[in-house]
C-alpha cells in the first residue's frame, strides 16, 4: 500500500452506526466518513466496542456493518476505505476467544487491546504472554487516558518490554482530554513507548478525527516522527513486522517541551 504523506490510516474509529457508542444511524456514519477525508484519512479500520461491559460486536456483526456502510460509501463516492477491526476490552481469559477476534490485520498479526480506563490489572502481563505464545502482538489503545499510567508512565515502559505496542490518541496530542492527558501523551512519545496515533473518533460533535493536528503536534516534537509513525499504521495494518526505535523508561526521558 503506497500512501502520499496527506493519506493518513486510521487504525482506531467508532465508525459503525448502531454498534456502540459512536454514531447511531447510517448518515451520520456517512458524515463522519466525509470528515475524516476532509482531515487527510483515506483508510479506517472500523474497531468497535467488544467484550466490555456494554457491547458484544462479534466480528460477523462488524463485517457485516462494514460491507454495509461500504457500500453506501461508494454509491455516495466519498473516498474511505473501511476495514473490519474490534477493539477488544481487557479481561483474564482474552487468549481462549483469541480465534474469534478481529486483528488490526487479516492474519491477527495485531489485537487493538483496550485496558480499563482507571487502572492496569495484575493479570495483563499474564494475557500479554498468552496473546504472543499464540503469535499475535497486543496494541495497547490510548494509554495515556489510562489513570495508572497517567500516574505511573512507567507501567507502560514495562508493557513494552514485554512485547506489547501502544497507540495514541491524536487529538491528546493537542489537549483535547485536557492538560494532563496531553503531558501523559508528550512523554510517551518522547520516551518511545507510543509507535501509532490514531482519532479514536466517535461522533464529530463530540469526539472528531483531528490525525492531521495530531501529525504536526508529532511533528514539532520530531520532524522524523511522522514519517515513522504513518509507516507504522501501514505496517500495522498489512500484518508486517514493527520495529521498535529508542524506548526510554519515562524517569529516563529526554527533557519535551509543552506547547
Amino acid at each position: 500500500m503506497g500512501l502520499r504523506p496527506t493519506e493518513y490510516i486510521d487504525l482506531h474509529c467508532h465508525l459503525l452506526p448502531g454498534l456502540d457508542d459512536g454514531p447511531q444511524q447510517l448518515a451520520q456514519a456517512v458524515e463522519m466518513a466525509r470528515q475524516a477525508v476532509a482531515d487527510g484519512i483515506h483508510y479506517v479500520l472500523a474497531t468497535p466496542h467488544h467484550l466490555d461491559r456494554r457491547y458484544q460486536n462479534t466480528g460477523l456483526v462488524v463485517e457485516r456493518a462494514v460491507a454495509e456502510l461500504q457500500a453506501e460509501l461508494k454509491r455516495q463516492q466519498i473516498p474511505l476505505t473501511v476495514f473490519a477491526g474490534q477493539e477488544v476490552h481487557l479481561r483474564d481469559d482474552l487468549a481462549t476467544a483469541l480465534p474469534h477476534l478481529l486483528g488490526i490485520d487479516v492474519g491477527r498479526r495485531y489485537l487493538l487491546l483496550e485496558l480499563p480506563h482507571e487502572q492496569v490489572p495484575n493479570y495483563v502481563a499474564q494475557v500479554i504472554f498468552e496473546l504472543l505464545q499464540q503469535g499475535t502482538t497486543p496494541v495497547i489503545a490510548h494509554p495515556e487516558r489510562n489513570a495508572q499510567i497517567m500516574a505511573q508512565p512507567e507501567r507502560l515502559y514495562d508493557l513494552v518490554q514485554q512485547g506489547c505496542l501502544a497507540q495514541l490518541t491524536a487529538g491528546s496530542l493537542v489537549g483535547q482530554f485536557g492538560r494532563a492527558v496531553k503531558s501523559t501523551a508528550l512523554e510517551l512519545v518522547e520516551c518511545g513507548l507510543v509507535q501509532v496515533i490514531a482519532s479514536d473518533a466517535h461522533l464529530m460533535a463530540r469526539r472528531g478525527f483531528m490525525m492531521r493536528a495530531g501529525y504536526q503536534a508529532l511533528a514539532r516534537l520530531d520532524s522524523t516522527n511522522p514519517a515513522s509513525f504513518a509507516v507504522n499504521a501501514r505496517l500495522l495494518l498489512n500484518g508486517d513486522p514493527v520495529v521498535l526505535g529508542e524506548v526510554l523508561r519515562p524517569n529516563q526521558r529526554r527533557k519535551f517541551w509543552l506547547f
